[in-house]
């Protein structure tokens, strides 16, 4: 079989940028985004709808991580899902990926403007958040090592902030704040908070797509992935209780700086800690939107190369090695959705992204077991089958509720995916072999074994 060399990227990544990045990518999630939960289940709805997607995130990763160490593809689940499906099973897995990180992206880029308008109100939001897209499509465009260590960096301030914000706020936690009207719409509630509680871990799967920049990743991608998960977990459940008992949790339950506005509550509009810690929590939002535009670019470098997107999207900077016109193509999906959508809107149609490429990774998880038993698996997953099969229906769960309960955001969903396969076909892209190195591989072995 003829081999096509393609563009490489560099390998420089260890685990600590690794835990930097995962963490780096989620921990937004825990600034902002999870809170519109409160609004379709109450407080002890949403922790049963967390605990849920708890267990999911669990079984996920550490199935995930077979795969991702396996093998070690800029295009994450798109790759997977390729090998295991074939050309629409890539499409597919591509095109939610894709979703889940370039509308993560404006989502979180809402926030940080929100953020910055609490601490000056002269500042729009939304002028701040086309600031944002703009820097950090430089800063990404400047090289992987360095924009690895500024995750290092920010990720660790923003760990920090938030065991500060449980340290301030702990001391005013009411447990009969937390209890009132704990489940006002009952158990369905708790269907229609599944969306939002995914948004406290959502993005962590984005280590996948610098899997090709990482030194030995058969070794480091699983600890770059299960200590990034440990982290979130307790970050999540410790955020979620205590700012639920710090006031009314309805004040804080359709604002897009629940933090600020807790901290509020609690020592005054005066203290002079409230500012302060808006500000320094910028740093949290700053490393997920660094993370994303990361991850987004990858996957559209790699979705590139690979054919299934226009060719000049997978070219590198000469000097850098990034994927330069991958950024722009993702800073320009960013600036449209800004303009275009709602915070929650837009948290929803990333969450559902990110939710059908669970299933279909999970779905290539299992197939590939048979179909390519003989690939060298350095991480397994563990308790296999029970693992993927838990996160199979737990994601299946989740989706079929997002569904029913936001019809028309669906909708567009896939109207849009149904646009791409329509595209796909019409070009004959499903009858054109794949031209990328790393999954030729797997054609490769097949046809030597069968020689």
């Amino acid at each position: 079989m003829a081999n096509t060399k393609t563009e490489q990227l560099k390998r420089v990544l260890k685990p600590v940028h690794l835990w930097a990045i995962a963490v780096g990518l989620v921990i937004s999630g825990e600034y902002f985004g999870w809170n519109f939960g409160w609004k379709v289940s109450g407080t002890i709805g949403f922790l049963i709808a967390t605990v849920i997607i708890t267990v999911m995130y669990i079984t996920f990763i550490f199935s995930y991580t077979e795969l991702t160490a396996a093998i070690p593809h800029a295009g994450g689940a798109f790759a997977y899902a390729y090998r295991a499906m074939g050309p629409f099973g890539g499409l597919i897995a591509g095109y939610a990926t894709l979703i889940d990180f370039l509308f993560a992206t404006p989502a979180i880029a809402i926030a940080l403007g929100t953020y910055l308008n609490f601490l000056w109100p002269v500042i729009p939001p939304l002028y701040s958040a086309l600031f944002f897209n703009v820097v950090f499509i430089v800063i990404n465009y400047l090289g992987v090592k360095e924009s690895a260590m500024f995750s290092v960096f920010v990720t660790v301030l923003a760990v920090a902030e938030l065991l500060l914000f449980m340290g301030i706020v702990s001391p005013h936690f009411k447990m009969s704040n937390f209890m009132s009207h704990p489940m006002p719409f009952g158990w369905s509630g708790v269907f229609a908070a599944l969306p939002y509680a995914v948004w406290f871990y959502l993005a962590i799967e984005g280590v996948a797509m610098v899997a090709e920049e990482v030194k030995e990743p058969k070794k480091n991608i699983p600890k770059g992935y299960i200590s990034a998960l440990g982290t979130l977990i307790i970050l999540a459940f410790g955020v979620m209780i205590l700012t639920g008992g710090i006031t009314d949790w309805h004040k804080l339950s359709d604002v897009s700086d629940p933090l600020p506005e807790a901290i509020r509550f609690a020592l005054g509009n005066q203290s002079s800690l409230t500012r302060i810690f808006a500000g320094i929590g910028l740093f949290g939002l700053i490393a997920s939107f660094h993370g994303t535009i990361l991850a987004s670019s990858r996957q559209v470098f790699a979705m590139a190369r690979s054919g299934y997107m226009p060719r000049f999207l997978s070219r590198l900077s000469h000097r850098f090695k990034t994927p330069h016109w991958a950024l722009v193509a993702g800073g320009l999906i960013s600036f449209i959705a800004l303009f275009t959508g709602k915070a929650d809107q837009i948290v929803y149609i990333s969450v559902m992204g990110a939710v059908l490429m669970y299933m279909l990774s999970m779905v290539s998880l299992f197939i590939l077991r048979k179909k390519e038993a003989g690939l060298e698996r350095p991480f397994r997953a563990p308790v296999y089958p029970l693992f993927p099969a838990i996160a199979l229906i737990i994601c299946a769960v989740t989706f079929f509720a997002m569904i029913w309960f936001y019809p028309v955001l669906a909708l567009g969903f896939f109207a849009g995916m149904a646009v791409v396969i329509a595209i796909f076909m019409l070009m004959g892209k499903h009858k054109i072999k794949i031209i990328d190195d790393v999954l030729l591989e797997t054609a490769e072995v097949i046809t030597s074994a069968a020689r």
